[in-house]
């Protein structure tokens, strides 16, 4: 049976073959769990994983209510098929995943802190060592970092993401959309919900575009059937992994969803923070990436935050989502890689 929009339903994304594997078996190079935040309300253990070992360091924030894994085609990329040539950080922010989840006021600045710590543990201390993205509540946590290390940043990715959360649209539906973000709901009515708030119907609807890996990728481990399967379609590989993360209960809690939550309505950066951050971070170094059909964080937050901001590299994509890492996962590579290239032939200026 179909749900309302056609799509598959929860029962039927469980039955596919591929579900089980729908998270990739990637061996990392170092992984830990790190105490973080010792007299900041702590300690808080954040699970991290280091793919590859290469010079170029590149650091992967994730958003709201997400786990780490859903970098893995980026992991696969930078941290396995070119892992000579970067080392790619993904880890679990406090409330999700495999990180601990404590009740209390979570911020985006402490966040940055937890994260800044983890840096250090690594040893990334140089100048202008890090290659950081941060997708929506992830780009509000790489704002904060870049605030607190500007010197440290060799390119800024902020991607989907805002200086501080609006409303723009009508009063009615910007309060139908939070509520629909914390009433409890079906399985099928949270992934279908998602779905909707994340990606274009378009791509959505289309062929699953996934480039899995194979035998010949380094560092990963194959499924019993000896292969990565696909899936029909875009929205049935995002509803595999949906699942996936929603039916862990211990890594994906309503009490962390909330906890993050907070954190990311009240991220604030003035106009006068975002300009000192242009000036000491150096705005060629800054990227904004924002899709005009954003239904998450939509697309006016990327306009104020390119006007604000004045990035060397602003771009408003045109009828594309909330989720660039997936829906357009080659063009955003390049576009990071890009950067990489760019800010190498700026120095440590």
């Amino acid at each position: 049976m179909a749900t309302p929009t056609g799509r598959p339903t929860v029962a039927d994304i469980f039955a596919h073959p591929s579900y089980p594997d729908t998270v990739w078996n990637l061996t990392p190079t170092q992984s830990g769990q790190l105490p973080v935040a010792v007299g900041r309300g702590g300690p808080i253990k954040i699970d991290w994983e280091v793919h590859g070992k290469g010079d170029i360091k590149m650091i992967w924030i994730m958003g709201l209510g997400t786990i780490k894994s859903s970098w893995q085609r980026q992991t696969k990329r930078f941290g396995h098929d070119e892992g000579d040539k970067y080392s790619t950080l993904i880890y679990d922010n406090r409330g999700m995943g495999k990180s601990e989840k404590p009740l209390m006021r979570y911020s985006t600045s402490e966040m940055a802190k937890d994260l800044l710590e983890l840096l250090d543990h690594l040893g990334w201390t140089e100048e202008r060592q890090l290659h950081v993205s941060g997708i929506s509540m992830g780009g509000m946590i790489a704002q904060e970092l870049a605030y607190i290390v500007p010197t440290r940043i060799a390119c800024l990715n902020l991607i989907s993401t805002a200086a501080a959360i609006e409303n723009t649209t009508t009063f009615l539906e910007n309060m139908s959309t939070r509520v629909r973000m914390f009433i409890p709901k079906t399985l099928d009515q949270s992934v279908t919900d998602a779905a909707k708030m994340l990606f274009s119907d378009a791509w959505l609807d289309a062929p699953d575009d996934t480039v899995v890996p194979t035998s010949s990728t380094p560092g990963a481990v194959l499924p019993p059937s000896g292969k990565y399967g696909t899936f029909s379609t875009n929205y049935e590989r995002f509803a595999a992994q949906e699942l996936t993360k929603r039916t862990d209960v211990e890594g994906f809690t309503r009490k962390g969803f909330i906890m993050q939550a907070i954190a990311a309505g009240w991220h604030h950066k003035s106009a006068e923070q975002l300009r000192e951050i242009g000036d000491r971070v150096g705005r060629e170094r800054i990227m904004v990436l924002h899709g005009t059909r954003d239904n998450m964080i939509t697309v006016p937050h990327g306009r104020k935050l390119i006007e604000m901001l004045q990035p060397g590299t602003g771009v408003i994509r045109e009828g594309r989502g909330h989720v660039f890492m997936l829906e357009e996962w080659e063009w955003h590579d390049q576009m990071v890689v890009g950067m990489v290239e760019k800010v190498a032939k700026l120095g440590k200026d």
